[in-house]
């Protein structure tokens, strides 16, 4: 009898363990994610985001309900200026930033220039609101690393903090060329003139990027690998571990 009492706690104990452990990973994941920054909510919304023709995404913004959804077109304005190696670009971002802690970087300058463009594809265009483009462009950038001392005249335009020297910093660049296809997702709506233009809208920020959705997942992960490949294993053994712990509290019963 005492056997049986005995198996019978330590599959109850074992089955406590487990839960809590599940928890415990559910919980370390989503730190995880936090910590990675806004890229895992970037790759998250931009694969999630239903794909619809631009079009629909027209029928959408003459409609009275709003819809966050993903459209894909090629690059297209008529006012694109000279970017780097001679391309036609429409929007041009570059972030002069400097070490923080052992992996990180924070940005000190951040400029941007653009031009009003749109996506088309079999004879629509849907504009993109390029003001509201952030965190939210997901191209592969060019990166110069260097120290502070190096950095060119020519790579600023404006007075910048004073930096020691020796000060690890890195140029940033990112840009959208009309030679590019591209994703976008947003809500799209109708501008005073009629146009349809994708912009943020019901919570979400407005997307874009000119590679495929895995590799944009990629290039999101790029900076925090690690954090994310871990914060993802812990996600996904959280409910595994919980459901295991529930089954052996039930043939406990």
């Amino acid at each position: 009898m005492e056997g049986s009492f005995g198996s019978l706690s330590a599959r109850r104990l074992m089955g406590t363990v487990l839960i809590l452990l599940g928890i415990i990973a559910g919980i370390a994941g989503w730190l995880l994610l936090r910590r990675a920054g806004s890229g895992w909510r970037v790759g998250r919304l931009l694969a999630a985001a239903p794909h619809r023709s631009l079009a629909e995404a027209r029928a959408l913004a003459q409609s009275s309900e709003p819809a966050y959804i993903r459209v894909h077109g090629r690059v297209d304005s008529t006012e694109e200026f000279p970017g780097d190696r001679g391309m036609p670009v429409v929007y041009r971002r570059q972030r002069l930033q400097r070490r923080s802690g052992r992996s990180g970087w924070s940005t000190f300058d951040d400029e941007r220039l653009a031009v009003p463009f749109g996506l088309r594809d079999s004879g629509e265009r849907v504009g993109i609101d390029a003001d509201a483009l952030g965190e939210g462009l997901v191209v592969v950038p060019r990166i110069s690393d260097g120290v502070a001392s190096e950095l060119p005249e020519d790579a600023i335009e404006r007075p910048l903090p004073e930096l020691p020297p020796q000060t690890p910093v890195r140029l940033r660049i990112e840009q959208v060329s009309t030679v590019d296809h591209a994703t976008a997702a947003g809500v799209p709506v109708l501008d005073a003139s009629g146009e349809v233009t994708l912009g943020p809208g019901l919570g979400r920020p407005l997307l874009l990027t000119n590679l495929d959705i895995d590799e944009a997942m990629r290039v999101l992960a790029s900076d925090r690998r690690l954090s994310v490949l871990v914060a993802s294993a812990s996600l996904v053994a959280a409910p595994l571990l919980i459901v295991a712990g529930l089954v052996a509290l039930l043939l406990d019963l």
